[in-house]
């Protein structure tokens, strides 16, 4: 059997997926807002059972091959490789997810492409442990439905020392935006309509972060703030953000693509004001903003901000229509060549088009 599943771009509402969580301790915090969308890049394999063991052969988006690593489907084997993090935990995770709960055999997995971004704000690995998740699903005819699937990865990917939110596995649903509303345990998913095609470039920044610092040091602040830079990314994550991505549902179901570039530029702004202090090693971003702030791409854009964890990852540009997208793509292969640009276009008949430009 062939699996694809698409990586996820958040388009609002970063971090108020595990903030929102925090509700059912401190019922003071906001629920979190999250709109996202999938992307057509993302992992490729070929999967069959396999009786006994869990083998996985992986390719990198630079097309290096990792493996084949080789597991026993045996608990206490699976669960110490998940808990020791790196390439393959995430796979053992989800195993041992689904080996406590069903009766269930190996896999064998060759994930023979991936065309979407590692590390870079477009959550890898999620689509991985969704790939895995998808894979028992359907080999062992388990009868599971694509939020069960959705729950599967996220608790194989929280056994590995990631510090995942929920809105990660979304990447589930495929292709079409959803607005994902977090509340304590509880999360409420609406998929959306869209008014006009929608064009976007996505900037893999050639930068580095450290996702899971950020994650630690932002959960530092929840569930009660005890200081003024905690008391401000509670904000953030709760009232300002709720606002922002609400109005940013409104602008995709009308086609208001100058709505929506604005509607970014201000949650960038607000980050920057309210969240940074937090992490400032990570957040301060000069990439990011060095990109946000180049002068030759204004004329093209409606605005941007960052993606994801947020650092110097990976920006995302609402441009104006398809000629801006292609323009802006030209300005930032010319002015920062060592950057990446993806094109992503979310239309009208919730079909997603995107396609790379590697600028090799």
């Amino acid at each position: 059997m062939r699996i694809f599943v698409p990586g996820r771009l958040c388009l609002f509402g970063e971090h108020t997926d595990w903030a929102g969580e925090y509700r059912k301790i401190n019922p003071k915090i906001e629920k979190g807002y999250t709109l996202i969308v999938g992307t057509n890049q993302g992992i490729y394999a070929d999967v069959e059972p396999n009786s006994t063991e869990l083998i996985i052969r992986a390719s990198l988006n630079d097309g290096k091959r990792h493996g084949p690593l080789r597991l026993p489907m045996e608990s206490s084997t699976l669960k110490c490789v998940a808990q020791e993090g790196g390439f393959f935990s995430y796979a053992a995770g989800t195993a041992y997810q689904f080996l406590t709960h069903y009766r269930v055999g190996g896999l064998e997995v060759d994930n023979y492409l991936t065309d979407l971004p590692i590390q870079k704000g477009l959550s890898s690995s999620a689509a991985f442990c969704v790939l895995i998740a998808r894979a028992f699903h359907r080999l062992y005819d388990l009868k599971m439905t694509i939020r069960e699937e959705m729950e599967f990865a996220y608790l194989g990917e929280r056994m590995t020392p990631s510090l995942c939110g929920r809105m990660d596995q979304a990447c589930a649903y495929g292709n079409r935006p959803i607005l994902m509303v977090f509340d304590g345990e509880g999360i409420n998913l609406i998929e959306l309509d869209v008014g006009q095609d929608l064009f976007f470039v996505i900037v893999d920044l050639a930068g580095s972060k450290n996702t899971q610092e950020i994650l630690r040091r932002l959960n530092q602040c929840y569930p009660f703030a005890t200081n003024q830079i905690q008391q401000n990314v509670q904000k953030y994550f709760g009232s300002i953000s709720a606002e922002i991505t609400q109005a940013a549902v409104a602008a995709i179901q009308q086609g208001d693509a100058q709505l929506l570039g604005a509607l970014m530029t201000k949650a960038q702004a607000e980050f920057d004001q309210h969240v940074v202090a937090a992490c400032p090693s990570q957040l301060t971003a000069k990439k990011l903003h060095l990109l946000l702030e180049h002068e030759p791409l204004k004329p093209y854009i409606f605005g941007g901000k960052g993606v994801g964890s947020q650092g110097d990852g990976t920006a995302q540009l609402v441009v104006k229509n398809q000629e801006s997208q292609r323009k802006a793509i030209e300005i930032i292969k010319r002015d920062f060549p060592q950057m990446q640009a993806l094109q992503l276009t979310i239309s009208k008949l919730n079909q997603i088009a995107t396609s790379a430009d590697l600028g090799h």
